[in-house]
């Protein structure tokens, strides 16, 4: 089997809340969503979409997804999508880093390989580990009375994990801790995540603040060293999700106690490939995840749902139901959230199938 072409699609994302704000003020109402489709001689295609969380994010945006697309289909056209160390490679040789642009061609071969084998891919990374996957939901920054009453809408809907985002003012964040953990039982769940918006000394004094709360510290400062210095001073438990941006990251975490729990962004670390290994070796080493991307509709869940669902549930924290974020369905088939929880279709591949009326026309065409 050969790739024969690489076509692309963009398509505007906008958000059910209207508004997505996280810390130092950064917000997105539109998000610029890419969805893959790799074609092969054999009549199958896979498909995958990547969605960065706006230019100011990750060292990763939108036009720089599809600029890295263009750069890597040359070097693919011909290559077998099943061989997928081999396509890692390829990519990796001809562009350095980009992980961004990489994953959505990593992601849509896995979906080659289920339908060549008719297997879904949750049972080609390793099997299914549970019967399905416990979601949080993000909750946008806002004043803390009105964080909380966010938090209390979507306990209706069947969430019990919460991510708050902070990383503002820290007498702002610290009562919205505390608005959002005084109206949750004990068999729930809390994350402050700063999203690298605090100072060193204004993450000591949050930490220290709500020392006595049951809540998560997740990614308080921008570097792996200030966060290892807030971690050290607070017996909170500890994400760490920026810092943590492939192999070498993780195994540094690993080796400096850096962690409780990490945030593997499948995107991030460059495709269910790597994400996979990354996986392996958090569970080997006791250290659960949030398994997600930084953001993304259909076929973005469906991929979260699949890794999610072949990792055992003590290791799995929490997934990511985006689809039930924005307002616009990229795919048919996607894992519909119920009650807080979701399931990956069990049909061949990623099991969705791209709805062709919405994507409109491609942006990027290369074949042989």
């Amino acid at each position: 089997m050969q790739i024969t072409a690489v076509r692309a699609w963009q398509v505007d994302l906008p958000l059910v809340e209207g508004r997505y704000t996280w810390s130092d003020g950064r917000y997105v109402e539109v998000f610029d969503d890419t969805v893959v489709e790799i074609q092969t001689d054999a009549g199958i295609c896979g498909y995958a979409e990547s969605c960065p969380l706006g230019p100011a994010y990750l060292p990763a945006h939108a036009l720089g997804v599809r600029a890295g697309l263009a750069e890597l289909a040359p070097h693919l056209i011909g290559k077998d999508p099943q061989n997928l160390n081999e396509i890692n490679r390829t990519m990796d040789a001809a562009l350095l880093g980009h992980p961004h642009a990489k994953a959505p061609v990593d992601i849509a071969c896995w979906d080659i390989v289920g339908k060549v084998t008719g297997l879904p891919v949750y049972t080609l990374l390793g099997g299914q580990a549970q019967d399905d996957v416990a979601l949080y939901r993000a909750i946008s920054q806002l004043p803390p009375d009105e964080m909380a009453a966010n938090v209390a809408k979507y306990r209706t809907e069947g969430y019990r994990r919460f991510q708050l985002k902070v990383g503002g003012d820290p007498n702002d964040d610290i009562a919205r801790i505390r608005a959002a953990r005084q109206i949750l039982g004990g068999d729930e769940v809390l994350l402050a995540d700063a999203n690298t918006g605090w100072t060193r000394h204004e993450a000591a004094r949050v930490v220290s603040a709500v020392e006595e709360l049951d809540v998560y510290i997740e990614q308080p400062c921008t570097t792996f060293a200030e966060c290892l210095s807030i971690r050290r001073r607070t017996s909170r438990p500890f994400v760490l999700d920026e810092t943590i941006d492939g192999l070498d990251t993780l195994l540094r975490g690993l080796a400096e106690d850096a962690m409780d729990v990490i945030n593997l962004k499948i995107s991030k670390v460059g495709g269910l490939t790597k994400a996979r290994l990354m996986r392996d070796i958090c569970v080997a080493s006791g250290v659960p995840m949030i398994i997600e991307d930084p953001w993304g509709s259909d076929i973005a869940t469906a991929t979260i749902a699949h890794l999610a669902q072949s990792t055992p549930d003590e290791f799995n924290f929490a997934g990511t139901d985006f689809n039930s974020y924005v307002t616009v369905s990229t795919a048919a088939g996607a894992p519909q959230r119920q009650m807080g929880r979701m399931k990956a279709p069990d049909r061949a591949g990623l099991g969705v199938e791209p709805r062709f009326e919405v994507l409109g026309d491609p942006v990027l065409e290369v074949s042989g």
